[in-house]
């Protein structure tokens, strides 16, 4: 099995380890001292309030899911995500309940501008580290990079343009709290890799490429 995974992803090319490593070894610094700490605290919080809280960022990130479900020819799905939103932000009360569940328009998988270059054909290229960010490749970055230039809705009402009700720290409030959202619903599977893996750096790497195969080709675990 480990041997079918290393193939797997022996086309993705680590062209800059050594200074990946130092990144993640950088990121695993913050984790401990900042990220992993939150997310325990967060675990703390009532359970409605981490509910509601994941229903809002899942919500909100129907904004990029959507124009993504069209790009790959996923009208169906861009349909029933666009009833979610509306429904969702509407009875909902912003997100906070998802009220389209309850209506029969469950939630579908997330898609975003990586994953539509995937679906293209695009090859993934050099695989890296950024700090904070963590692992991603040539491709994903160049998704990533498509959304501070008007494909994510929600970046262009809160960065990109000077709106009334919204400003630059309402969307990077919600990217940090997305993240430590992740963490927490992460905690003893990160906790068992840390404590299992050899080469923990070779470990999240394998599983990231691993995981971006999977959405791309909306293979379900």
């Amino acid at each position: 099995e480990v041997s079918s995974k290393e193939n797997n992803n022996k086309e993705v090319k680590d062209c800059f380890e050594s200074v990946n490593r130092g990144i993640f070894a950088f990121n695993q610094g913050l984790d401990k001292i900042i990220f992993k700490p939150l997310s325990k605290g967060y675990r703390k919080l009532p359970q409605p309030v981490r509910s509601g809280t994941s229903n809002v960022l899942s919500n909100l990130g129907n904004v990029v899911t959507i124009p993504n479900n069209i790009l790959q020819g996923q009208i169906k799905d861009a349909g029933i995500n666009s009833f979610r939103l509306i429904v969702n932000s509407t009875l909902g009360i912003a997100g906070i309940f998802d009220v389209a569940s309850y209506y029969g328009l469950k939630k579908r998988d997330k898609e975003d501008y990586g994953q539509t270059f995937g679906t293209w054909g695009v090859g993934e290229g050099c695989y890296f580290v950024l700090p904070v960010l963590g692992p991603t490749t040539v491709r994903d970055s160049v998704g990533s990079l498509v959304n501070v230039l008007g494909g994510d809705a929600w970046y262009n009402v809160t960065v990109a343009n000077d709106t009334q009700y919204f400003n630059e720290a309402d969307y990077y409030l919600s990217r940090v709290t997305s993240g430590i959202d992740f963490r927490a619903k992460n905690l003893e599977s990160f906790n068992s890799l840390e404590k299992t893996s050899i080469d923990l750096y070779a470990s999240i790497r394998s599983l990231y490429l691993q995981d971006r195969q999977r959405k791309i080709k909306n293979i379900d675990e």
